[in-house]
């Protein structure tokens, strides 16, 4: 007996927007780590969201991307399925909505912490390309490659 598995649309995006939205996030975070701004991490949790509900091409840092970075962008588009980096903007959100939980209990320790976590997978994507998110994302889909097979 074969099972029938319906597959999700690939839906592929420009490779350097994902990047783009990082340096921004690693702006964003930094600001949120030095004022411990509930108001600049709540901010960003709906950037988050906005991306893990709408998709990166229609989320608030990828409508900014598309309109007035990429215009001026030259040479080939190179593209990346949306999935992964989909899934770390929820990674990333889950990390903001701690972050925020805490600043607005008053608990300055996970407000810092979960900040911290999020700025420094931000950093990583923003400097070096490497997006943590997406790893884990390839790590979950291996796994249930093999449990599948």
């Amino acid at each position: 007996m074969s099972k029938s598995i319906q597959e999700k649309p690939v839906r592929l995006i420009d490779a350097r927007g994902p990047r783009y939205t990082a340096a921004i996030t690693t702006l964003v975070l930094s600001a949120a780590l030095v004022t411990k701004s509930n108001l600049i991490i709540g901010f960003q949790f709906a950037v988050f969201l906005s991306a893990v509900l709408f998709g990166l091409r229609r989320s608030i840092y990828g409508f900014i991307y598309r309109n007035l970075i990429q215009p001026r962008l030259s040479g080939p588009v190179p593209s990346e399925n949306e999935a992964a980096p989909r899934f770390a903007q929820l990674i990333g959100a889950l990390f903001a909505a701690t972050a925020l939980l805490g600043g607005v209990t008053g608990n300055s320790a996970v407000f810092l912490i979960a900040t911290s976590f999020a700025l420094a997978a931000a950093f990583l994507n923003a400097a070096f390309g490497f997006c943590l998110g997406c790893q884990c994302y390839l790590l979950i889909l291996r796994g249930k490659v093999r449990l599948t097979a």
